[in-house]
């Protein structure tokens, strides 16, 4: 089960009181979590309000060098209120996750970019994104993408069809 449920502190977009709630544990840098999101955004879409998605951080810092940074620099955008900007920036350019690239995302979305730097160089959410890392352990996260349904672990493969299909019998 998930481990905690979804509360007020999660990155969310969707209606709270929406029927399923879809979770994610992913990493920025990570290809699987690449090759899933424009399918996922896709069957988000087409669910419509049906749906609440949560994204959780899930940096798998050892295989994914940029991972930690990236989580860190969605987090100083979610302080400016860009979370899922950055969010979709990031997993659109997961070939360019240096610093400097990040620094140009911020740029982009029109943020504080001295503030992101200056957090970024601090690790100001290096708490945020850990506990992240802490539930998705508790919860039996070890890769990414993974899934959960209504708190449950979604086991299929996260391929759009596959994940659309059981957020459709979740409904």
């Amino acid at each position: 089960m998930l481990t905690p449920p979804v509360g007020a502190h999660d990155h969310a977009v969707g209606p709270p009181d929406a029927r399923v709630t879809l979770v994610e544990y992913g990493d920025f840098e990570c290809p699987f979590c690449g090759q899933a999101y424009p399918e996922l955004k896709r069957v988000l879409k087409q669910l419509g309000s049906k749906v609440r998605f949560v994204f959780r951080h899930f940096p798998l810092t050892e295989e994914h060098p940029h991972a930690q940074h990236a989580a860190e620099v969605a987090e100083a955008a979610a302080a400016q209120g860009k979370f899922w900007e950055m969010h979709d920036l990031l997993y659109r350019h997961q070939d360019a996750l240096e610093d400097d690239d990040l620094m140009n995302y911020a740029r982009e979305l029109k943020l504080d970019v001295e503030r992101v730097r200056r957090e970024l160089a601090g690790h100001t959410h290096r708490a945020r994104v850990e506990r992240d890392v802490v539930s998705g352990a508790q919860s039996g996260v070890s890769g990414t993408p993974r899934f959960f349904i209504n708190g449950r672990p979604h086991t299929e493969p996260g391929d759009a069809r596959t994940l659309a299909a059981a957020l459709k019998r979740s409904l």
